[in-house]
């Protein structure tokens, strides 16, 4: 996609949602952080359903530690990866507790330490809670991304560094902080994987691909 076809999609987006938000259930920047980390290869919404109970008996890492690994599964046993996953967030809740005093460090690296955590889920915590302009590549971002033409990449750090470069002198600095939700509610809702809803899709007439998915 040129300039003015990457200035008008997103502000056709803009237009639909104006201040798109993560689907995640959560209370703090520590519930955060563990639903994020719970929803990889899963769905908000199965997220969503498991942890309101989690939290209910463990919103802190001092809770979390306190809780252990065993009881956490009963939790999100519905959830995939539900073994390596209640392990991460009970060496991520450790960390938190040992290395940085019990907070989460707004550092982008220095989260990537954590257990669980990689680029993307970095990305999506410091976007979702501290409203900074980063972009985590999911599967949608990544599958939209390349399908539309907006960043083709092999990777997701290629196709962020490419949806960077494309987003300069087209999308307003202040809305960059909403590119990530607004590609990711799209693919979620629209622009899905197996059978793209083209004939609903409030962009198809700024899509260069439309019916052709």
């Amino acid at each position: 996609m040129k300039k003015d076809e990457i200035r008008a999609f997103f502000a056709r987006l803009k237009e639909i949602n104006p201040e798109p938000k993560c689907e995640l259930v959560y209370t703090s920047d520590y519930t955060l952080l563990v639903a994020i980390v719970l929803s990889a290869q899963t769905t908000d919404k199965n997220v969503n359903r498991a942890t309101p109970a989690l939290f209910a008996v463990a919103d802190t890492p001092e809770k979390m530690v306190a809780l252990g690994e065993e009881k956490i599964k009963t939790h999100i046993r519905s959830i995939g990866l539900f073994n390596t996953k209640a392990k991460n967030i009970v060496a991520l809740s450790r960390d938190l507790i040992n290395r940085f005093g019990g907070k989460i460090p707004t550092d982008f690296d220095a989260l990537q330490t954590l257990a669980g955590v990689g680029r993307k889920t970095a990305n999506v915590f410091l976007n979702t809670f501290y409203g900074q302009p980063t972009i985590g590549v999911d599967t949608h971002v990544f599958r939209l991304c390349n399908r539309l033409g907006l960043a083709k990449g092999k990777t997701p750090v290629e196709v962020e560094e490419n949806l960077k470069k494309a987003l300069k002198n087209a999308v307003p600095d202040e809305d960059w902080k909403y590119v990530g939700h607004w590609l990711v509610l799209h693919g979620r809702y629209y622009c899905t994987a197996k059978k793209p809803r083209c004939a609903d899709c409030p962009v198809a007439g700024l899509c260069p691909v439309a019916g052709k998915a």
